[in-house]
């Protein structure tokens, strides 16, 4: 993939990113799991894992679908090697690719399920992305989208307001780079137009309710510290000042009876 389709290259491949990850994936994955039983899906499946990073959900799949093939495609091999490492003990039944997201080097039709997740934000034109997709994916196929929205986290208010600094901080600083900072909610208009069917769009809750504040608060801090540079120089503040506000937000998380959430969407549709 280009330079121009990976601009936050810098950030994907940070060890911060790898503990995001991990964070994620506990608090996400345990909600996130019922849903792939509307798939009705079993036995030799072939599945891709776009955008699979260190292969946290890879791993998962492989889990949750224990006669499947699974492929798990980065651009990052720093990523890769951490994939395969983990995944050592699944044998080859799953295995690790380089790969460009938006030109795919597998023949048409090749998958049952592909699942994309914590990337539609992360990459410039996610459409032609969709596009690659529902060309590998097979008729009937399923597609599994986790398309972050960062106007969808609430923080409570104290002497910051989060709600100014995701909408005034983040999301400008995420168009600058041509990326979707809302894609969650773009997302479903966007399967409806290259005609999937049964499209569904369901939310992971990840609050200080049903997420260990400190699994939360580690989301947090792993952002804190991939992005305040990026997000310092974009909006032309302090780095201090935006770390500031990151360490505000982990503090409210991690400090009960504070409440913080974050509705994370899940879009699910099958080619036609």
């Amino acid at each position: 993939m280009a330079d121009d389709r990976n601009p936050q290259a810098q950030q994907m491949g940070d060890e911060s990113m790898a503990r995001n990850l991990a964070f994620q994936a506990e608090a996400i994955w345990p909600q996130e799991l019922a849903l792939f039983d509307r798939y009705d899906l079993s036995g030799a499946l072939s599945i891709l894992d776009l955008g699979c990073g260190t292969g946290e959900i890879t791993r998962r799949l492989a889990e949750r679908y224990p006669h499947a093939s699974i492929v798990g495609v980065d651009i990052l091999e720093g990523n890769l090697e951490i994939a395969r490492r983990e995944s050592a003990a699944l044998g080859d039944r799953v295995r690790y690719e380089a790969g460009d997201a938006f030109a795919l080097a597998f023949a048409d039709r090749a998958f049952d399920l592909v699942v994309c997740r914590h990337m539609s934000q992360a990459v410039p034109d996610f459409p032609t992305v969709l596009d690659e997709i529902g060309r590998v994916l097979k008729s009937r196929g399923w597609v599994h989208l986790l398309s972050e929205d960062y106007a969808m986290l609430r923080m409570p208010r104290g002497a910051r307001d989060p709600d100014r600094f995701w909408v005034g901080t983040v999301l400008p600083y995420l168009e600058s780079i041509r990326c979707d900072g809302r894609i969650g909610r773009h997302t479903p208009p966007l399967m409806e137009e290259r005609g999937y069917t049964d499209i569904a769009a369901d939310y992971v809750v990840v609050d200080t309710l049903r997420v260990p504040r400190a699994v939360f608060g580690g989301i947090l801090r792993a952002w804190r510290d991939g992005y305040v540079d990026p997000l310092a120089q974009a909006s032309g503040r302090d780095p201090a000042d935006v770390r500031e506000e990151f360490d505000a937000m982990i503090a409210s998380i991690e400090t009960p009876p504070q409440y913080a959430v974050w509705h994370v969407p899940v879009i699910s549709g099958r080619r036609a």
